[in-house]
C-alpha cells in the first residue's frame, strides 16, 4: 500500500478503517447523534446568556432571572450526559475496532511462511501490532469523532451568529480563511512529521528487542560502550522527529490565539462604538454572546488541528498495519489430503531450491526414507542440511521437483495435517515464558498432564522435572533462561514425544550440552524413534552411526550415502575423514 504523505487526508484509506466499524453500528450511530445533541446545547448556551442579560438583568426581572438560569442549568446537565455519553463509546468503539483488527493482525503473522520473517524485522512487526494498533484507535477516541463534533459545534455557532449579527459576523468570519489555511499547511507538514515520528519508533523498538535479546552477546563481547553510542544516536533521531511536530505547533497555535484575541477586540470595540453612538443598551447581550461564541468558534478550530493530528498519525499508523494485513506472504495451502495417520515413507525427488533467487541451496537432491527407518544427514555448515527440514515441513516453496509423504506430494495435504504428523527438536530450543506442562502440551487440552508425566517417564526425562520447584509447573520464564541447555533440550524432546509424531526430525539436538545430559538424551533419542521415521542431523557422528542409512551433503548436493561401516570404506571419502577427525583416527 503507498503512503501519499503529501495528501492531507487520504479518504480511501479512512473508508476501510471505518469498515470495522459496521459490527459496532448501533454504538457509532449512538455517538453521532450524541455529537449532533452536543453541537445543539453548545450554541444554545451563549443564546441563554444573551437573552438574560437583554430581558431579566436589564430589566430586573427576578423570577424571569431564575427562569433563564433554570434553562441553562437545565442544558448545562443535558451536555455533560452527553458529553459522557460521547467520550465513553467513542472510547469504547475505538478498543473495540483496535481489538478486531490487532487480532486480524496476529491471525495473519502466525500464517506467514519462514521467509517473511527473515526479511522483516521482529521490532517492526512488535511496533506495528501494539503501538500502531493503539495509534488507531486513537482515531475513534481523539480524532474522527471529535472533530466531526467540533465541526458541528462551529456551525450550530456561526449559523446562530448570522441570524443574530450580520455584521459582528463577517468581522468573525473574514479571519477565518487565514486560520483556515493555515491550518491546512499545518496539517500537511504534521503528517510528514508523522510518518517520520512512526519510522524512528519503529527503528527504537527494533533496535531495544534485538539487543535486549541479544543482551549475553553484547556483553561477552564488550561492546556495552558501541551500542550505548548506537542507541544515543537512534534516539536522537526519535527525538529530532518529536521536535519537528513541537516546532509545528508552537508556529501554529499561537498565530490560532492571536487571530481569536484580535477578533474579540474588533467585536467589543465595534459594539461599544454603536452602543456609545446610539445609546443602544441591548447590545451588551449580543457582546456577551459574540465573545462567547468567538472562543467557542476559535477554540474548536485551534483544537482541530490537533485533533487532525491525532487523527493524521492514526491514519499513518494504520496505513503501516494495513500494508501487513495485505501482504499475502502464505504458503499456499489448498491441499485436501487429510490423514488421522500417515506411515511415514519420505521421499525427496530431485529437489532443487534457493532462499534468494538464483543463489542455490539445494541442488536436485534425491533421497528415500522408509517407514521406521533412521536416515541421518552430515555435512558442513551450509550444505543445506536443516533447509532440507524446513521444506518437509513447508516453511518454503521448493523451485523444482518432488517431496512426497506415503507417495502423496506434500503440497496435496492440509498444511495444519502434514504438520501436525511432523516433530522437530531444533538445536536451539525455544521455550515461553510459562509452565513446563504449558511448554510441552503448547496448551493442547487434549494431553493431560499425567500423559505428559507418563511420558516423561518413559524416555527418562521425569526425574529431573520432578526436582525442580512446583515440578511440571515450573516456570522457566523467558526462552527457559531458568534451565540449562541440556534441559530444554530434554524439554523439546518430550514435546515431540507426546505429539506422538509419525515423522520425527532432530536438528543437531546434542551438538552444545554436557556429556551427562547428552546420554539421557540419547536414551531419550531410542525411545522416540521406535517404529517412528527419522531424520537425524548432526554434527557428532558417534550420535548417528546405527542409522539405517547416513547422507552426506556438501554445497547442496548429496555427496556420499551409505551405512556407517560402508562410508568408512570409501576411501579420501568426506564421510571418513570427518570421523577420523573427530575420534584422531591416525
Amino acid at each position: 500500500m503507498k503512503d501519499k504523505t503529501g495528501n492531507a487526508f487520504d479518504l480511501k484509506l479512512f473508508k476501510r478503517l471505518l469498515g470495522f466499524s459496521k459490527p459496532y453500528r448501533s454504538t457509532f450511530y449512538g455517538v453521532s447523534i450524541s455529537a449532533i445533541l452536543l453541537a445543539v446545547f453548545s450554541a444554545l448556551r451563549p443564546v441563554l446568556l444573551k437573552e438574560t442579560i437583554n430581558n431579566p438583568i436589564l430589566n430586573k426581572d427576578s423570577e424571569g432571572l431564575v427562569f433563564y438560569i433554570s434553562l441553562m442549568v437545565l442544558v448545562l446537565v443535558l451536555e455533560v450526559v452527553f458529553q459522557f455519553v460521547f467520550i465513553y463509546f467513542a472510547n469504547w468503539l475505538g478498543q473495540s475496532i483496535v481489538k478486531d483488527i490487532r487480532v486480524l493482525l496476529f491471525k495473519k503473522i502466525i500464517r506467514f511462511k519462514m521467509q517473511y520473517f527473515d526479511t522483516n524485522a521482529v521490532g517492526k512487526l512488535v511496533t506495528n501490532a501494539v503501538s500502531d494498533i493503539e495509534k488507531i484507535a486513537d482515531v475513534f477516541s481523539q480524532g474522527f469523532f471529535l472533530i466531526i463534533g467540533d465541526l458541528l459545534k462551529m456551525i450550530a455557532v456561526m449559523g446562530v451568529m448570522l441570524y443574530t449579527n450580520v455584521k459582528l459576523s463577517i468581522y468573525v468570519f473574514l479571519i477565518l480563511p487565514f486560520i483556515l489555511v493555515a491550518t491546512r499547511i499545518f496539517q500537511r507538514a504534521m503528517k510528514g512529521a508523522f510518518k517520520e515520528v512512526r519510522k524512528q519508533v519503529s527503528a527504537l523498538n527494533t533496535f531495544v528487542q534485538e539487543r535486549i535479546t541479544g543482551m549475553k552477546i553484547v556483553q561477552l563481547f564488550v561492546q556495552e560502550k558501541t551500542e550505548y553510542n548506537s542507541f544515543v544516536n537512534i534516539n536522537e533521531k526519535h527525538k529530532k522527529a518529536w521536535i519537528k511536530t513541537v516546532w509545528y505547533n508552537s508556529i501554529f497555535f499561537p498565530i490560532v490565539e492571536l487571530a481569536s484575541s484580535v477578533t474579540i477586540a474588533i467585536i467589543i470595540w465595534n459594539s461599544a462604538m454603536a452602543s456609545a453612538l446610539h445609546n443602544d443598551a441591548t447590545n451588551l447581550g449580543i457582546i456577551a454572546m459574540f465573545v462567547q461564541m468567538t472562543g467557542m468558534l476559535f477554540r474548536p478550530l485551534r483544537q482541530l488541528a490537533d485533533k487532525f493530528n491525532t487523527l493524521q498519525m492514526g491514519m499513518v499508523a494504520a496505513n503501516r498495519v494495513f500494508s501487513v494485513l495485505d501482504t499475502n506472504a502464505f504458503i499456499v495451502d489448498d491441499g485436501t489430503v487429510v490423514k488421522q495417520s500417515i506411515n511415514g515413507n519420505v521421499a525427496f525427488k530431485n529437489v532443487h531450491f534457493s532462499y534468494i533467487k538464483d543463489e542455490a541451496v539445494l541442488r536436485g537432491i534425491s533421497f528415500e526414507v522408509k517407514q521406521g527407518e533412521t536416515i541421518a544427514i552430515v555435512g558442513a555448515t551450509g550444505a543445506g542440511k536443516s533447509t532440507i527440514i524446513n521444506l518437509l515441513n513447508r516453511f518454503y516453496e521448493i523451485d523444482k521437483g518432488k517431496i512426497t509423504v506415503d507417495d502423496i506430494v506434500i503440497s496435496d495435504y492440509t498444511l495444519d495435517n502434514l504438520r501436525s504428523k511432523i516433530a522437530v527438536v531444533l538445536q536451539d530450543v525455544f521455550l515461553f515464558a510459562d509452565t513446563i506442562y504449558n511448554n510441552i502440551t503448547l496448551h493442547d487440552e487434549t494431553i493431560t498432564l499425567a500423559t505428559v508425566t507418563k511420558a516423561a517417564k518413559e524416555i527418562g526425562v521425569h526425574e529431573f522435572i520432578e526436582k525442580l520447584p512446583n515440578g511440571y509447573h515450573y516456570n522457566v520464564k523467558e526462552r527457559g533462561v531458568m534451565l540449562s541447555s541440556g534441559q530444554r533440550q530434554l524439554l523439546a524432546f518430550l514435546r515431540a514425544y507426546v505429539s506422538n509424531p509419525n515423522i520425527l526430525i532432530l536438528d543437531e539436538a546434542t551438538s552444545s550440552i554436557d556429556s551427562y545430559s547428552e546420554q539421557l538424551i540419547q536414551q531419550a533419542t531410542q525411545k522416540i524413534t521406535q517404529n517412528r521415521t527419522a531424520i537425524v542431523i548432526a554434527h557428532r557422528l558417534a550420535t548417528i552411526q546405527s542409522a539405517h542409512k547416513i547422507l552426506v551433503m556438501d554445497k547442496g548436493l548429496i555427496v556420499e550415502r551409505g551405512t556407517h561401516q560402508e562410508l568408512l570404506k570409501i576411501k579420501n571419502g568426506y564421510y571418513r575423514k570427518l570421523y577420523e577427525v573427530q575420534f584422531a583416527v591416525s
